[in-house]
C-alpha cells in the first residue's frame, strides 16, 4: 500500500482541480470557554449513506464508508473488501489554539496478515491529519492502529510527505471502542522538523485491505479539535 499510497492528500489524481478547491473547508470557530470544536459527529449524515461534507478519493469509496447507527450515536462504518481508498473531509482550524486532533474508534476485522512495515501495508483503522503542500499534493499526519506492528513505531510514505505513527497496536481491543487524543502540532514538528506549521486542511479516513487481498472493518466517531 506504501507504494500506491501517495496518500489521499497527495495526489493530483485525488484533487484533480487543486488543493484549494478540495479542502475548500471552515475554520474551527468556538467561544474563549470551549476546549474542543466538533469537526464531524455525523449528526447531520444520512444512515446508510456517505457521509455530509466528506470527499471520496475515488467513486468506490462511496461504497466502503457508510454512516450507521447505534444506541442514537451516529458512526462512520468503514467496510473494506480487497480494496483501499481514503475518505476525507475538509475542515480547516486554529492549530496553534487547537493542537489536539481526538476521535473513537473501533477495529471491528482486521485485514488478514498485515504489517505496516512491509508491502501488507493495509489498516483496519488510520486517520489523517492533512495539510497543505503545494496545488497538487499535501502533506499528512497519519494515525495508525496495527494488528502487528508496535505502538509507537514511526513509518514514512509518499516520498516522506506522509508521515505515519502507529498509536495502538494487537488485536485485543476488536469492537470495542476506544478515545484517541493526538498532539499533531507536536507531531508534525517532529517527524516532518518544522517549526513553522501550515493550517491544517482537513482529516482523512483509510480502511484498507487491497495489499492482502482480504477484508477489513472498522467504526470512526466523534472527531473533534481540542486544546491541549
Amino acid at each position: 500500500m506504501a507504494s500506491r499510497l501517495a496518500s489521499l492528500v497527495a495526489s493530483v489524481r485525488w484533487v484533480p482541480l487543486g488543493l484549494a478547491l478540495f479542502f475548500g473547508g471552515t475554520v474551527a470557530q468556538s467561544t474563549a470557554q470551549d476546549q474542543c470544536v466538533v469537526v464531524d459527529d455525523f449528526s447531520k449524515s444520512v444512515v446508510g449513506e456517505f457521509p455530509v461534507g466528506w470527499k471520496a478519493r475515488k467513486d468506490v469509496a462511496n461504497d466502503v464508508y457508510k454512516v450507521a447507527e447505534e444506541g442514537g450515536k451516529r458512526v462512520l462504518r468503514a467496510d473494506a473488501k480487497d480494496v483501499g481508498v481514503q475518505a476525507g473531509k475538509p475542515f480547516e482550524w486554529h492549530l496553534k489554539e487547537y493542537p489536539v486532533l481526538a476521535w473513537s474508534w473501533r477495529p471491528q476485522e482486521f485485514p488478514r496478515g498485515a504489517d505496516e512495515r512491509t508491502t501488507k501495508n493495509d489498516s483496519a483503522l488510520a486517520v489523517y491529519a492533512v495539510f497543505p503542500h503545494t496545488a497538487w499534493s499535501v502533506k499528512s499526519m497519519k494515525y495508525i492502529w496495527s494488528a502487528a506492528v508496535p505502538a509507537g513505531t514511526h513509518l514514512t510514505s509518499s516520498g516522506g510527505l506522509t508521515q505515519a505513527l502507529v498509536i495502538r497496536s494487537g488485536t485485543s481491543g476488536k469492537g470495542e471502542w476506544v478515545e484517541e487524543r493526538v498532539n499533531v502540532l507536536e507531531d508534525y514538528r517532529k517527524y516532518f522538523g518544522e517549526l513553522a506549521v501550515p493550517k491544517p486542511a482537513g482529516i482523512a479516513v483509510l480502511t484498507d485491505s487491497d495489499d492482502t487481498a482480504s477484508s477489513a472493518q472498522g467504526d470512526y466517531a466523534s472527531f473533534r479539535v481540542c486544546k491541549p
